[in-house]
């Protein structure tokens, strides 16, 4: 009796599997693959163009120099430790990211950004330390904050914002300019 009942399971398993075809059912039709979308900003963070207040006279890292800060209330300490922060300057011939060196007055001098909780403080000082180069209030100031809490792919972890032209950020991002 147990050898029948055996037998007539795999009996049945035989003819349910000779049974069942691709034909039996409809086929639907494929889909076609859709265009890959533009980035977008999601979790990216940007400032509009901002002034900052006048300068006063700073030592950062034994370092004399001008500084002056803008708020970037977006800029948190998870941002801090794993994101991005980027800063632009922009006035007459164009817009540049920091560090941004140049012959201002004729001395070799350099503009950098030096960020905390809820601040970026921009420091200017001239490299051959013999005075200190203000921050005029007329130039303009923009952030933009990646966080760093999404795993690098591949492709993401190639990319080196900071070697990347201000429209090639704007363009990644899909950012207003």
């Amino acid at each position: 009796m147990k050898i029948f009942k055996t037998i007539f399971s795999i009996l049945l398993v035989a003819i349910s599997t000779i049974s069942c075809s691709s034909d039996d059912g409809t086929d639907g039709i494929d889909g076609i693959d859709g265009q890959t979308g533009a980035t977008g900003t999601a979790n990216v963070i940007y400032s509009a163009w901002i002034t900052a207040p006048a300068a006063a006279a700073e030592t950062l890292d034994n370092t004399s120099g001008m500084s002056t800060s803008i708020n970037a209330p977006e800029l948190s300490e998870d941002i801090l430790a794993k994101g991005t922060i980027l800063v632009y300057v922009s006035f007459g011939s164009g817009t540049f990211s920091l560090p941004y060196t140049s012959t201002a007055g004729g001395f070799v001098n350099t503009i950098t950004a030096v960020s905390s909780l809820k601040k970026i403080k921009l420091f200017r000082f001239r490299h051959d330390q013999a005075a200190t180069v203000s921050i005029p209030t007329s130039l303009s100031w923009r952030y933009i904050l990646i966080p760093g809490g999404v795993p690098a792919t591949a492709k993401s972890a190639k990319i080196d914002y900071s070697q990347m032209s201000y429209e090639e950020v704007c363009m990644h991002f899909n950012i207003q300019h």
